[in-house]
């Protein structure tokens, strides 16, 4: 069964495929971060780049350090990596995010990748 992406999923994976097919594998990740913000912009896609997550411990909020590649208007979190292959840790990665920002959906995007679609892995908590 085909899974259902809502039209603001389709939009942010429309220009993701974009920046790959105009820039191709083997950049570092900060370069596919800033075109896909320019991207999303020039697509007037509300999000904000390197959004600091804290931690809930306790009753407190901690900055620990953690920053979501991409946050697309306050509804889907984007991992970004360049990578040879992803391994469990990536989707770790992108699912504590999730949780910790209580987001229910979220991309895992590889850019270095030779089509983004080998890249491209969706979350649905």
């Amino acid at each position: 069964m085909e899974r259902q992406f809502s039209v603001l999923s389709k939009r942010v994976i429309g220009c993701a495929i974009e920046v790959h097919k105009a820039l191709g594998p083997g950049l570092l990740e900060s370069t596919y971060r800033a075109c896909l913000s320019q991207e999303l912009s020039s697509q007037q896609i509300a999000h904000k780049t390197e959004y600091p997550l804290a931690v809930r411990y306790k009753d407190l909020y901690l900055d620990c350090g953690y920053r979501i590649d991409l946050f697309v208007d306050d509804r889907i979190i984007i991992e970004l990596k360049s990578v040879d292959k992803l391994i469990p840790v990536h989707d770790a990665q992108l699912l504590t995010y999730l949780k910790l920002a209580n987001i229910n959906q979220g991309f895992l995007m590889n850019f270095n990748v030779r089509r983004l679609r080998d890249g491209l892995k969706s979350f649905v908590l």
